[in-house]
């Protein structure tokens, strides 16, 4: 059977819009359970939104302003502007850790065309902003993760750049993500390896993919999928250890001579693959267990010593 990760998206342990908490909502704190758009929001007809997923160690947000960096690029991409600067987006977020009362958890700030105008056409249409954050100790239940995931592979393949906004984390873009992961889980995996466009390895559903082959590790280069912080991050991590890093196309036929896989995204965090269908298994090694530990140390380092890490 997949495995059901706590508090997963879809399972969670109560749902999303019956909660006590508070969601940042345009400027101001509403109510959990009253942060409601409207059902004819262009946002949600025409995926005409952008989000974040953000995770908080001992009180500080991981990486923050290159997440609010990352959202207010992606919202220019789909071609409109945020009214809120970045130092407001992440005091915003930092506020809305607060008032949960969490110094742990995941946050999700999302951006989305309004209710005022409806048809392919948006002009008209108002940007949005709402913040919410909430305990997630896991994206993979623990003992699973530590083992490694198996990996199918996915029925859908990232788009061209000259098909989709794919610089942007854009929510249309994670459709094919979700289908591939049901499929994945529906045959008795965790996750899904997703193929490009021409056929090269790109990522999973949801996090990027880094393979050891004779020592060296090795990460598609992040064309029509997006070049993750968590990626970034893992790679100076490697680079400090003095470990080669190589990003370049990775063929599907390449995978069976890994000596090591695994997974890195903001709710995957360093997560070992221990098979990945019809290409073979494999286990945590060195160089894994290395950059596993080294990730778990540096997210709960003070926001000024990760800066100076990964620069």
């Amino acid at each position: 059977m997949p495995t059901i990760p706590s508090n997963a998206p879809g399972v969670p342990l109560s749902p999303f819009d019956d909660r006590d908490g508070w969601i940042w909502w345009n400027g101001r704190f509403v109510p959990w359970r009253e942060a409601r758009p409207h059902v004819l929001t262009h946002g949600l007809h025409y995926a005409s939104a952008v989000f974040e997923g953000e995770r908080a160690y001992a009180g500080h947000i991981f990486r923050l302003r290159d997440h609010t960096n990352r959202l207010i690029e992606s919202a220019r991409i789909l071609g409109f502007s945020l009214p809120w600067d970045a130092a407001t987006i992440d005091a915003a977020c930092i506020e809305t850790l607060a008032r949960n009362g969490l110094t742990e958890g995941y946050l999700r700030p999302i951006a989305w065309r309004g209710s005022e105008e409806m048809g392919v056409a948006a002009r008209a249409t108002r940007p949005n902003l709402a913040i919410a954050a909430w305990e997630w100790p896991s994206y993979f239940a623990p003992e699973v993760r530590m083992r490694g995931i198996r990996l199918a592979m996915a029925p859908w393949r990232r788009p061209a750049p000259e098909t989709a906004p794919t610089a942007a984390k854009a929510t249309g873009l994670y459709m094919i993500g979700t289908m591939s992961k049901h499929a994945a889980m529906d045959a008795g995996f965790d996750d899904a390896l997703m193929l490009d466009w021409k056929g090269d390895v790109a990522e999973a559903t949801g996090a990027n993919v880094f393979f050891v082959f004779d020592g060296a590790l090795h990460t598609p280069t992040p064309v029509g999928f997006l070049d993750g912080i968590t990626r970034r991050s893992v790679m100076a991590l490697a680079r400090h250890r003095q470990i080669r890093v190589v990003e370049r196309t990775i063929a599907e036929t390449e995978i069976a001579r890994a000596g090591e896989v695994f997974l890195a995204g903001t709710a995957a965090e360093v997560t070992p693959v221990r098979e990945i269908a019809g290409h073979g298994e494999f286990a945590p090694g060195q160089v894994t267990e290395a950059l596993l530990r080294d990730y778990a140390a540096l997210v709960r380092m003070p926001p000024e010593s990760v800066a100076r890490r990964v620069a």
